[in-house]
């Protein structure tokens, strides 16, 4: 499957929803596991602005790729994101898509700069 690299340098990108398992099989609740390392995959919904156009994108990453708080409105950094293009048959729909994919999301906030908690 063609995989295409996505560059993130000129792009301002922050956490639109916190981290969520990515379901696998939503009647039985599985969680989708990576193929060649069996990590947990994430979901991470970003805000990805860039040349004057905003997007919210849904990036899947390895767990152990997630670092730093990731609370909605975090700027992060998106590392090795491609976007890879989709086409299935749903019920005799043809369906087509983009989907996304980075190794990591990382928080780009200083440690020192967050609140301590009480």
């Amino acid at each position: 499957m063609r995989q295409i690299p996505v560059d993130t340098s000129a792009a301002t990108v922050m956490v639109a929803k916190t981290p969520q398992p990515k379901v696998k099989d939503r009647r039985t609740g599985e969680i989708a596991t990576d193929v060649e390392t069996g990590a947990k995959l994430m979901t991470v919904d970003v805000m990805f602005a860039a040349n004057e156009e905003v997007e919210i994108l849904s990036i899947t990453v390895p767990e152990p790729g997630i670092t730093g708080e990731l609370s909605m409105g975090t700027p992060v950094a998106l590392t090795g994101l491609i976007a890879r293009p989709w086409e299935n048959d749903f019920n005799g729909q043809k369906r087509h898509g983009i989907a996304f994919r980075a190794v990591a999301v990382t928080s780009l906030v200083d440690a020192a700069a967050r609140p301590k908690a009480a």
